[in-house]
């Protein structure tokens, strides 16, 4: 496919925005204009971004080829699904849907109609990230934490599903093996949903990975640290920073009587392309459309990851 892809964007929320925002950015691809429930706020929208609100979703999938959903959690499976059965590609906003089985329904629909479907798993395209896929060969343990203050725009989803689904995506995509233990806990503190949660996973292959998660703090820190035989990595997700620590075993006698000096780790700082994950994620929904790359967040790896999402809350369920 040569020609511009055509996109629309369904819900312009708060993360809505953004997408709109980007999707005016691309060089492959036009933006023909947007949806969402309240039409008001749609039209302004559109107004600042000189493109079209459309009156509903219907009315929008006559004029596109793709569309970024970026609606409440709860539309997700019915907006996919729409879309899907209009032969219209479909980037969707994480989690792809409320339940498993959900999930599963609109990745056949997708592969049966050879539509791309995409999770939209955003740190997948931090280009720490993309960088630590390279280096991140055998992980012995991992440790994440991704704690933030409570944003009120979020009140359909706790924690887990909003904030620490990007880390078990992570996760699952660096270690590459099944999930054979899952403990964890959690409580509610500013919402009806679990707003803290820590969690062990165990691994098939031997590996720990211990995910930390808040929306009830005061800082905001992001930061994911691997454990292999020979380093130690680092990675900052805000600042998109990789550092690698190694063991090294140097000693150094300055003299007779005096300091002597020992060196007992090497630190090396990754150089990363930073840009726009956000931006990197629409191109490569584009790419893929185009028949230029293949999906990074398939369908089926995201079922993979809701299916262990949803484990830790039905832990964190019966502990409450």
């Amino acid at each position: 496919m040569d020609k511009k892809v055509r996109l629309g964007v369904i819900g312009t929320g708060h993360m809505g925005q953004y997408h709109v925002n980007v999707a005016k950015m691309l060089s492959d691809a036009e933006l023909i204009g947007i949806f969402d429930a309240s039409m008001e706020r749609a039209t302004q929208i559109a107004e600042k971004h000189k493109t079209k609100a459309f009156a509903s979703e219907a009315d929008l999938f006559k004029e596109v080829d793709a569309v970024i959903i970026a609606a409440p959690t709860f539309l997700h499976h019915k907006i996919a699904k729409d879309a899907l059965a209009e032969k219209i590609h479909v980037l969707v906003e994480k989690p792809i849907s409320q339940t498993v089985e959900e999930a599963k329904e609109l990745v056949d629909l997708a592969n049966a109609n050879k539509l791309i479907l995409q999770v939209g798993h955003v740190e997948r395209f931090n280009g720490a990230v993309l960088e630590l896929g390279k280096i991140a060969e055998h992980p012995l343990m991992i440790e994440s934490r991704r704690i933030a203050p409570f944003n009120t725009r979020i009140s359909d989803v706790g924690v887990v599903l909003d904030m620490m689904i990007h880390d078990i995506d992570i996760v699952l995509n660096l270690v590459k093996s099944d999930v054979v233990d899952v403990k964890a806990v959690g409580s509610s503190i500013v919402s009806k949903h679990e707003d803290v949660a820590s969690v062990v996973l165990r691994f098939a292959n031997g590996c720990v990975a211990s995910l930390n998660a808040s929306r009830a703090s005061q800082a905001k820190i992001r930061t994911l640290n691997i454990s292999q035989k020979d380093s130690y990595l680092f990675l900052d997700f805000t600042n998109q920073e990789i550092e690698i620590h190694r063991q090294a075993s140097s000693t150094t006698q300055l003299g007779k009587g005096e300091i002597r000096y020992k060196q007992e780790s090497i630190v090396e700082k990754i150089f990363v392309h930073k840009d726009n994950p956000l931006k990197q994620e629409h191109e490569h929904f584009v790419s893929c459309i185009q028949g230029n790359a293949e999906p990074m967040v398939k369908g089926e790896s995201d079922i993979r990851t809701l299916e262990v999402a949803y484990r830790i809350l039905q832990q964190i369920g019966e502990k409450k």
